[in-house]
């Protein structure tokens, strides 16, 4: 235990601070290299981990691929000059309003490309409304907290829904019937708390006439107005292919790059451009992560947890699910909810009762927000903020993070008791 609990610690420590602008695949193909050398790992556990993820990165890159081409035609811009023109001038609805398209690009998009595509445009767009640098930060971790509590819907939402879906055999529609309700409810009491925590660093005005048309920002309106009409077929798509079974992937990544193909055809993409600024780290990343973590499988993690897990599952359905969601966003708030998520699932398998796999996943996208590398999305937020000259401290967000996280993970995982 003691071996593979320290490579990785190791490694994810390289991951979070990225020494040397060491990328995070690299690092964590490295921890998967050392877990091999040193035999905390063998072969086949390669072998069983690259079949447990490779359906959520390549839906995943196929996600983040039709978002970039989203963003070049500026979708997502019209979208958010058209939410902040809604609110004329109230700052207070323009927060809620930022919080739902937040949501919606979480659901639609994955949290990871509401942090890598929309923060950008929502910090462009509050400068050039001239709001001062507490209502842009007020802004910005609302927006932040919002793209992971708001990736619940779908099983495309966040890697951790396709990683349990799949591990527990959970189709598209099933797992949607499940999760409609703590989706809605996770987004309702998160702009609510956000909204109380947040509400006297949002000014009661905001001169909305800086802005452009939202028209103005299209490249290419035809491809605006039929991307609208490829993004309901493709959601079609995804129940269609949850009735034969196919892997989620096929449509997520197969709908990117024919998105890609159509609007390299009308010229308002760059294919080659597109496909090589994509996220190829996040695979290696996913891959050599959870390599490393099998290690702490292999070394009696999972068993511990496992027999926690069973006693919790005795004492009825609410405690279960509570229990179950907080210890899942207590370990992915400490060691991220990448590694957690597939522990969990690992401990939670021969437990007979699935709604324990969904209070993983709700504890896995909302319990990193207490730490600001709990999570895949907001290490790539941060990085994103820290370009465009916003740097947020670890206690800053730290303490924001453990403020609103646990009132509104209760509430959530209480829905799913309700529910399921």
């Amino acid at each position: 235990m003691i071996v593979a609990s320290l490579v990785f610690l190791i490694t994810l420590l390289f991951v979070i601070t990225q020494p040397r602008g060491l990328k995070i695949g690299t690092t964590a193909m490295m921890g998967a290299a050392v877990s091999l050398l040193l035999g905390t790992v063998n072969f086949n556990d390669v072998l069983l981990v690259t079949d447990i993820v490779w359906d959520a990165t390549l839906a995943f890159i196929g996600i983040i691929i039709m978002s970039m081409v989203l963003d070049e035609i500026g979708f997502f811009e019209w979208c958010a000059i058209k939410m902040a023109k809604l609110s004329h001038g109230n700052g207070h609805l323009m927060f809620v309003y930022a919080l739902l398209l937040g949501a919606f690009v979480s659901a639609l998009f994955a949290n990871d490309g509401a942090a890598l595509i929309l923060t950008p445009i929502l910090l462009a767009k509050m400068r050039l409304l001239k709001l001062n640098a507490k209502t842009i930060l007020a802004f910005l971790l609302a927006g932040g907290f919002i793209s992971d509590s708001a990736s619940l819907p779908f099983v495309f939402s966040n890697l951790t829904n396709i990683v349990t879906a799949n591990y527990f055999n959970i189709g598209f529609v099933e797992y949607l019937g499940v999760m409609f309700v703590p989706f809605v409810v996770s987004v309702i009491v998160s702009i609510l708390v956000l909204w109380l925590v947040l509400r006297n660093d949002i000014p009661k005005t905001i001169d909305v006439n800086l802005l452009k048309n939202p028209d103005d920002v299209l490249k290419s309106k035809p491809l605006f107005y039929m991307s609208w009409l490829f993004l309901a077929l493709l959601l079609v798509a995804y129940f269609i292919g949850d009735a034969y079974n196919l892997p989620i992937s096929l449509f997520a990544l197969g709908g990117g790059l024919l998105f890609l193909a159509l609007a390299s055809y009308m010229k308002a993409a760059h294919a080659g451009a597109t496909i090589k600024n994509a996220p190829w780290q996040v695979v290696w990343f996913s891959i050599g992560l959870y390599i490393v973590v099998y290690g702490l499988k292999n070394a009696g993690l999972t068993d511990y947890l496992a027999s926690v897990l069973k006693d919790l599952a005795t004492q009825g359905d609410m405690v279960a699910i509570i229990g179950t969601g907080f210890i899942s966003a207590i370990l992915s708030a400490v060691m991220n909810n990448m590694p957690t998520v597939m522990i969990m699932d690992i401990a939670l398998v021969d437990i007979p009762n699935q709604a324990l796999a969904y209070a993983n996943i709700i504890g896995c996208n909302l319990g990193p927000k207490m730490t600001p590398f709990g999570s895949l999305a907001t290490l790539l937020w941060l990085h994103v903020l820290a370009q465009k000259g916003v740097k947020i401290g670890f206690w800053e967000y730290s303490k924001f993070g453990l403020l609103v996280t646990p009132p509104i993970l209760f509430t959530v995982l209480v829905s799913l008791w309700l529910f399921v």
